[in-house]
């Protein structure tokens, strides 16, 4: 077998013994821990991930810290982390910089069509869902082997990338750690191993919390990587990194660059990596219905200041990260301090994702090389939970119950998505490994992935803005959207290098193309299909139609939850309220108290209120059914009857928020494509001073990014963190403590 099949073979830095328990210790101690929140959760703030709702769309209750820290974990790939800093090692700083502005305005973008989401299809739980409602089966199928195979091949080339950096540093066998990372490395049956544990249990506001927990980790891990090696002896500070690279310039000549420099912004191969990478990425959050639960997931006014919070944190990482690491191993790969010395550090290695590990063995030492091995499982896991609650979703709500069981009970529903947690988890390993055995390697899927994922995008951003498009040409435009990229991305790697290979469309112009095509093409096929054929306009309270997925039980008394201590307060809280709002539009069904413009049921508000807590009376009965119930004796309901879940003022709030979102979208596409680095893009190499203050700044970016999205949570979600452990300290003080009992009568005199 190939080397390239097996991956790339690097000096062992750490014993395989070591990487062996490093996951599997990391992965059952976060298990424990999130399993213990979860716990937490449900006896002291009343979040149960027994129901649906809860488990797809954590209640539509998560705050802005919260939503912010969980988006920046899904979207802190390895990429960021240890290949930014790869092709910065390759191309230069310029790299670090278009790979920051790539992640970034996706995020934005999200926001904007997230809150549109709300403000159209209030009850929706995946993307798909919505599909479905508007373009029907064909429609729904297409939607939903896109957002599968991007899911899929997006997650399985993350697990790829882990476990040929697990192997070139370990040694130990790219098979072995492609198991481990998705299945937490427990030693029980996969359906007990640690991320498929937690995500099956806890569901999505599993992997919020798991989130947060990775992002605190692996921010301070970040600093603490970023101060290390640039106050080590050997690098001397940005001043001494800037010194060693200009001394060393005939050395690190980069063809492409002008003058050949690492120290410009004039890069035609860094320019080619951003544009393909902004384009691979915007179909990774467009089409993976993670991002899109996390917005249905939030409160009414959290998405946008959630997710642009994440959009602004997370430009620092691989700014400040790669740009640092990157110049760093170009400045020691020729001393002795670095692990492949005396030998050269050859092309293979690069590509195999060693520069970072290889910095951090040098100027960190055996410390950092396992800082580095938790950073790594931080990323990986994070990722694989949000992809295994994604695709859970998408089979139990979108397929399942769409196809297989119309009736089936919240109970069965929970009972499917957790099979389904399982079963991806088993079918992304060995799609994992089967890319390993193929010889892919993260550069070959970094470009092929916006060729299979962006077709897509354009026609589901359209399925919400746009009114005119019809069945046809959201079935029809995708696909000739992806045969368009296909054969420019094969055509053009034959015409300019004279066949199709590994190794041609590998290069950066095919891949270019390609994703161009891919993108673009299905905004023509789409309006001239929908503008010839049948045209037509579509009438928005069609979405109306989808209701909350717990409403679809067929017995209240056989789905009856735990009773709760906290509805005499949200009664309390509606009544008050219900006077207040006479003069909204009333709703044809009574309004979710996440959803609505009241104040939201939370711990917070029962201690705000100050009223005693009591025993929850039995649930109320399930509301009827509306159109899209399975019901065959039921009618649709006119469309004139529905009405709108949300107040009036919650509607304009929204609308409100909508409009920012489009703002503050379209102010990162400027800043970041256009004011901020073209100017740059010239013939100019960074002097000294320029130089340490571009680096000073992309370092404090990363403090930004802690306070934004680790700090910042933890003061969002205070009063509930503060109930929290004051029910966890009176039930431990009642376990150590026993009740005293009064002292015995005393005998008469």
């Amino acid at each position: 077998m190939s080397q390239l099949s097996l991956g790339v073979a690097g000096v062992n830095l750490v014993p395989q013994a070591t990487g062996y328990g490093l996951l599997v210790g990391l992965g059952v101690a976060f298990c424990g821990v999130i399993l213990v929140a979860l716990k937490v959760q449900k006896a002291y703030l009343a979040e149960d991930a027994g129901t649906s709702e809860m488990f797809m769309v954590a209640n539509r209750s998560v705050g802005v810290g919260l939503t912010a820290s969980a988006v920046f974990s899904s979207w802190m790939w390895i990429n960021e982390t240890v290949f930014a800093s790869v092709m910065c090692y390759r191309f230069g700083l310029a790299v670090p910089f278009w790979w920051a502005s790539g992640l970034c305005f996706q995020i934005s973008l999200m926001a904007a069509l997230g809150v549109l989401a709300k403000i159209r299809v209030p009850h929706a739980h995946t993307s798909l869902e919505i599909v479905r409602m508007r373009y029907g089966r064909a429609g729904h199928a297409v939607f939903i082997a896109l957002n599968l195979s991007n899911n899929v091949f997006g997650c399985a080339s993350m697990i790829l990338t882990g476990s040929q950096l697990v192997y070139g540093i370990s040694g130990m066998h790219f098979a072995a750690a492609t198991v481990l990372i998705p299945l937490g490395a427990n030693e029980a049956p996969p359906a007990s191993s640690a991320v498929v544990l937690y995500t099956a249990v806890g569901g999505l506001k599993a992997t919020f919390l798991t989130d947060y927990l990775h992002t605190a980790v692996a921010l301070v891990l970040i600093i603490y990587f970023t101060f290390s090696v640039l106050t080590h002896d050997a690098i001397g500070g940005l001043y001494g990194l800037y010194d060693k690279i200009a001394a060393a310039a005939a050395d690190n000549y980069v063809p492409g660059n002008y003058q050949g420099s690492l120290l410009t912004m004039k890069s035609q191969e860094a320019i080619i990596w951003g544009l393909i990478l902004k384009f691979g990425n915007l179909a990774l959050v467009v089409m993976d219905t993670a991002f899109w639960q996390k917005s249905f997931a939030s409160e009414v006014s959290a998405t946008v200041p959630g997710y642009n919070l994440a959009a602004f944190a997370i430009f620092g990482i691989p700014w400040g990260l790669g740009t640092v690491v990157g110049l760093a191993a170009r400045a020691i790969r020729d001393t002795p301090v670095f692990p492949s010395y005396p030998g050269p550090f050859a092309s293979a290695e690069v590509n195999a994702g060693l520069v970072m590990p290889y910095t951090v063995k040098a100027l960190v030492g055996d410390r950092g090389i396992v800082a580095f091995f938790v950073l790594l499982f931080m990323a990986l896991t994070s990722t694989v939970s949000s992809s295994m609650i994604a695709v859970s979703s998408i089979l139990a709500f979108d397929v399942y119950r769409t196809y297989v069981d119309p009736r089936a009970s919240d109970r069965r529903l929970m009972r499917v998505s957790h099979l389904a947690v399982v079963a991806h988890a088993v079918f992304i390993t060995g799609v994992s490994l089967a890319l390993n055995y193929g010889g892919a390697d993260m550069t070959w899927i970094g470009y092929f992935r916006p060729i299979l994922s962006c077709p897509g995008i354009i026609p589901l951003a359209l399925t919400l803005c746009w009114s005119g498009q019809t069945r046809l040409a959201a079935v029809l435009s995708p696909v000739l959207g992806f045969l368009t990229g296909l054969a420019v991305w094969l055509g053009t790697a034959r015409a300019l290098y004279g066949t199709v290979d590994l190794v041609t469309t590998e290069a950066g112009l095919p891949a270019l193309y390609g994703a161009c095509g891919s993108l673009f093409s299905p905004a023509l096929y789409s309006v001239l299909i929908s503008r010839c054929y049948r045209p037509y306009t579509f009438d928005w309270r069609e979405f109306l139609r989808i209701e909350l997925a717990d409403e679809h039980r067929p017995s209240p008394a056989a789905e009856t939850p735990p009773p709760s201590e906290f509805a005499p307060v949200a009664a309390a809280t509606d009544e008050k309220n219900s006077a207040s709002n006479s003069e909204v539009i009333r709703p044809a069904t009574p309004e979710p108290a996440h959803l609505s413009s009241r104040p939201s049921f939370s711990p917070s508000s029962i201690r705000a209120e100050g009223t005693a807590i009591e025993k929850m009376p039995p649930p109320p009965p399930p509301r009827p059914r509306r159109a899209n119930s399975s019901s065959s004796d039921q009618q649709p309901v006119p469309l004139d009857q529905l009405r709108h879940p949300l107040g009036a003022a919650t509607l304009a709030r929204l609308r409100r928020w909508h409009r920012v979102a489009w703002w503050i979208f379209g102010g990162v596409v400027l800043v970041t494509f256009v004011a901020w680095p073209l100017p740059l893009y010239r013939d100019y190499v960074f002097g000294r001073s320029f130089f340490a203050s571009w680096t000073a700044v992309a370092v404090a970016w990363q403090f930004l990014a802690f306070a934004a999205v680790v700090v910042y949570p933890l003061y969002d979600g205070r009063r509930d963190i503060a109930v929290a452990a004051r029910g966890v300290f009176r039930a431990a003080r009642a376990r150590v403590l026993p009740p005293s009992t009064p002292p015995p009568p005393t005998a008469p005199i």
